[in-house]
């Protein structure tokens, strides 16, 4: 995945990417949990940092960083108990969890420059 420097861009490839990629998992119960989870966590992601955009102040727009912030954390979580039950999809779920650890590093940087 192509580093981005827009963060609204790149938050919303990123949850693209894992739509795509969970698409094309076996569907059984286990992954149809686990995608449900994966998919809104990453989604969630965007939808915060584009809500911080639009912030009603600095308290807000903090307060909105952190939520993404702590969506990427979810990512994390479910992309890990994504691959574990689908250890065949390595190579597709491995650039995931560094896009989500580099997202949640963004984040957190911002909020540290910003309070």
């Amino acid at each position: 995945m192509a580093k981005e420097f827009d963060l609204e861009k790149r938050t919303t490839e990123f949850a693209k990417v894992v739509i795509r990629e969970c698409m094309i998992l076996p569907r059984n119960p286990i992954n149809d949990r686990l995608v449900g989870q994966t998919v809104g966590a990453s989604g969630s992601i965007g939808a915060n940092y584009r809500e911080a955009n639009d912030a009603l102040g600095k308290k807000d727009f903090i307060l909105r960083l952190k939520i993404a912030r702590r969506e990427a954390k979810e990512s994390l979580h479910w992309l890990e108990l994504l691959l574990e039950a689908n250890i065949t999809q390595e190579k597709a779920i491995k650039p995931l969890l560094r896009e989500a650890d580099e997202l949640k590093n963004i984040l957190s940087s911002i909020i540290l420059k910003s309070e």
